[in-house]
């Protein structure tokens, strides 16, 4: 029988001295109820939480860990790497090789700047922008999360959609309206709104396969045609890659969809697991960065060594042939399973998956973009949730959020999961 008795004491502790008792929203559990896990180690596709309880984990640190956790050649990488220091707030050559790796990876991108988080990539991509076209509006989808700058907590997704905080309070009005947003997957709205403001609008970002609404896949020739739009009014196109970058192919959204962004922003896996972002592009747009150019942005640990180290670590493993091909393989299983579990069980489930990042949506319609991602029974989500962790299977706790899948998951492990789904979902159509 688990026990949760010291996640107990360490949630009611950390409320003691943290706010909310965790430093990430969703991390609460208060979209699916109970106690928050706290977690002691992790290995593989497993995590152990302090009561000594041992989970198959679909959440991988939200995204990174597309090798699980505490792959060996990461763990030696960063080791080495804390051996010679752990930060010198000056230049080193693994900058340079982690930065070429992306250029190689990425025809979009010329030049990278490297920064500690997603957040900080997307609102650094956004003044860029702005600086490059002396132009003041931006252009986000309804859902899309970008970071929890100003500009971007506009109708956002991830925890403030699970939590149902559009905008959040501390937001001025003044910069909220500077910043349009449009359903995704619209992209008649896009250019009707582009015919009257395109003279206006600096940047459209999106993530090229939604991923904070719950996974949902671009419509066919959506991004092709924000493509097409924003060229011709001399709009920069940013597609956020923070999930999708080397999680749905090595070169991201844009090698698996073949469309070309202006801007790019990255995180999570080119840091092995460790805090770390970057946005980059053409040289004639990067070098509008200081110190070449007027557009200022800076950071004491930006491109810091151990999370060089481990995304070069990282990157290595990747490149292996045969990578992504076994990844496709092991959430192709994951994925049937699921649905062959929801149609026994007669529950109406719409499962999107792009890759090795998939949603299970309680939801009898199709998917497409946030409203239709707001139908989704999320009581049902937490029900189903519950049941999965009490037989030992950890999966985001938020409708709105992403399954991953690593190469650490084995077959073994995924039957599990989906003979425990059969179970939660059979009771889930009693209840």
């Amino acid at each position: 029988m688990k026990q949760v008795t010291r996640s107990r004491r360490a949630f009611a502790e950390a409320r003691k001295v943290l706010a909310g008792g965790v430093n990430s929203p969703v991390r609460a559990f208060k979209a699916v109820g109970g106690t928050p896990l706290f977690i002691e180690s992790a290995r593989g596709a497993r995590i152990t939480d302090v009561d000594g309880n041992s989970y198959v984990d679909y959440v991988g640190s939200w995204g990174p860990l597309i090798a699980g956790h505490a792959p060996a050649p990461v763990v030696r990488a960063v080791a080495e790497a804390a051996r010679r220091g752990t930060s010198y707030g000056a230049p080193t050559e693994l900058e340079t090789a982690l930065a070429r790796e992306v250029c190689r990876a990425f025809p979009a991108i010329e030049r990278v700047r490297l920064v500690n988080s997603g957040t900080e990539a997307a609102m650094s991509a956004v003044r860029l922008a702005r600086g490059v076209t002396r132009r003041d509006r931006i252009v986000k989808f309804d859902g899309g999360y970008h970071g929890h700058a100003d500009s971007m907590l506009v109708r956002a997704g991830s925890g403030a959609l699970t939590f149902g905080v559009p905008t959040s309070p501390g937001v001025p009005a003044a910069l909220a309206e500077l910043t349009f947003t449009l359903p995704y997957n619209d992209l008649r709205a896009v250019r009707e709104l582009c015919e009257r403001h395109g003279g206006e609008i600096a940047a459209v970002i999106v993530e090229p396969v939604a991923g904070n609404m719950g996974v949902v896949p671009p419509a066919p020739g959506f991004l092709e045609g924000l493509r097409e739009v924003t060229r011709r009014h001399g709009i920069l196109l940013i597609f956020d890659e923070v999930i999708t970058g080397f999680r749905v192919a090595y070169g991201g959204a844009q090698a698996l969809y073949k469309v070309r962004p202006d801007l790019t922003v990255l995180g999570k896996i080119i840091g092995g697991g460790l805090p770390v972002g970057a946005y980059g592009g053409p040289e004639r747009i990067m070098g509008q960065l200081a110190p070449d150019g007027p557009v200022y942005q800076a950071g004491t640990l930006s491109g810091n060594p151990l999370a060089m180290s481990a995304g070069l670590a990282m990157l290595a493993i990747l490149r292996k042939a045969g990578t992504y091909a076994a990844l496709e393989r092991k959430a192709d299983a994951l994925a049937r399973g699921l649905l062959v579990a929801a149609n026994a069980a007669g529950v109406p489930v719409t499962l999107n998956r792009v890759g090795s990042m998939m949603t299970l949506f309680f939801a009898e319609r199709p998917v497409t973009d946030c409203a239709s991602a707001n139908h989704s029974d999320t009581q049902r989500y937490a029900r189903f949730f519950r049941g999965m962790l009490d037989r030992w299977i950890y999966l985001p706790p938020a409708q709105f959020e992403a399954f991953f899948v690593s190469t650490a998951h084995t077959y073994g492990e995924i039957e599990r999961t989906v003979r425990a789904a059969h179970q939660v979902l059979a009771e889930i159509a009693k209840a």
